[in-house]
């Protein structure tokens, strides 16, 4: 939404931060629709290694707060969602399955950060760089850990709160 927004009305744009995300069109983001037909199982065994492309068993058996951050994300898909909430999901979907504003991110003429995680599989750090490139002057933050990158990495989240403060 915020890449649609600042393409569309860059001039209403002072400052732009894009974190864990991809331009649509020829670098698009990992087809989450795809997941929502599978079994709870299915998709939780297929998330993961989106999630953050180490996220193997043994990784997260040798890493506490990795594993923390999993059964954090696991417990929230966890329980009965509303009508209104599926349907927010849904549309959510859909939105992200037709996203494409890579041809014109260069009318972004706002300051603006791209920040990515080094081993998001949602995301890719590829996708970033397109971003990075196509919009003039940005500058793009690789940080260590997955698509919840800024939990991951303690120096991501006071970078990215400074570069909008400033």
């Amino acid at each position: 939404m915020a890449q649609e927004l600042a393409v569309t009305v860059p001039d209403r744009i002072e400052k732009l931060a894009l974190l864990c995300t991809s331009p649509g069109g020829h670098a698009p983001s990992y087809p989450l629709h795809e997941l929502a037909g599978l079994s709870e199982d299915e998709r939780a065994a297929r998330y993961l290694p989106i999630i953050d492309t180490r996220f193997t068993p043994e990784w997260l058996a040798d890493h506490e707060s990795d594993r923390n951050l999993v059964a954090m994300l696991a417990e929230r898909q966890r329980g009965e969602k509303s009508d209104e909430v599926r349907r927010g999901e849904a549309e959510q979907l859909r939105a992200r399955a037709g996203h494409d504003v890579a041809d014109r991110l260069n009318r972004i003429a706002a300051p603006t950060l791209i920040a990515a995680g080094r081993y998001d599989g949602i995301a890719p750090l590829p996708n970033s760089e397109v971003i990075a490139s196509r919009i003039a002057g940005s500058e793009l933050r690789v940080y260590e850990g997955g698509h919840a990158f800024f939990v991951q990495d303690r120096t991501a989240l006071p970078e990215i709160l400074d570069f909008l403060a400033t």
